[in-house]
């Protein structure tokens, strides 16, 4: 929704929707032009998913959706502004523009949580893209706490024992099998049942 600010001087701002497009970004002649029956902000509205759908006779298009759904995304509308995304999603989004780059050299990965907010099956979605690129000969570094993520790692440091000022040292460090048997580790405890294939008490 395009949205016009009002200073109002001694009280906070006002925001109002644009009178003129009604929160479409678009001059009423480019609404005009439909594809398929819609508009160009009525794309926009859809999810990434439904664009998917939407787009099916155009290859090109449905392989850049392809990724953002590869990465966990298809959630998100089209014409979603960068600045309401999470930072998993800003994170996740970056990885889908680069998986649909045409070149791709060696790089290191560096991310921050990026399973937060997803579904389960949308974690295993995000660990398969990553396994893909380490097969790609990228390297990956993620920092978690998803067990489900945590589990798939090839190598764990464990840092702690608790937060803040109490924290900070490594306190495990190895293959998760390694980590979950270390009695000092706090996320070893929470390893063992997981790659037992049961949940914890």
């Amino acid at each position: 929704m395009w949205r016009v600010g009002i200073e109002m001087h001694f009280l906070a701002d006002l925001t109002m929707t644009c009178p003129e497009c009604r929160g479409t970004r678009y001059r009423p002649e480019i609404l005009d032009v439909k594809y398929r029956g819609l508009s160009i902000a009525d794309v926009l509205a859809m999810t990434v998913r439904e664009a998917f759908a939407f787009f099916r006779s155009q290859p090109k298009t449905q392989r850049r959706l392809s990724y953002l759904i590869q990465v966990g995304l298809e959630y998100l509308t089209l014409g979603q502004p960068a600045p309401t995304l999470s930072g998993g999603e800003s994170q996740r989004l970056k990885l889908a523009a680069y998986l649909a780059a045409q070149s791709q050299p060696r790089t290191l990965f560096l991310m921050n949580e990026p399973t937060t907010g997803l579904h389960p099956a949308d974690v295993d979605k995000l660990q398969q893209c990553l396994q893909s690129l380490v097969e790609s000969g990228h390297s990956v570094i993620v920092i978690e706490h998803n067990r489900d993520l945590i589990k798939c790692a090839d190598y764990l440091i464990d840092l702690g024992p608790d937060a803040g000022d109490q924290g900070g040292r490594i306190v495990a460090c190895g293959t998760p099998e390694q980590v979950a048997r270390s009695e000092s580790s706090i996320t070893g405890r929470y390893l063992r049942p997981v790659l037992a294939g049961t949940l914890p008490d």
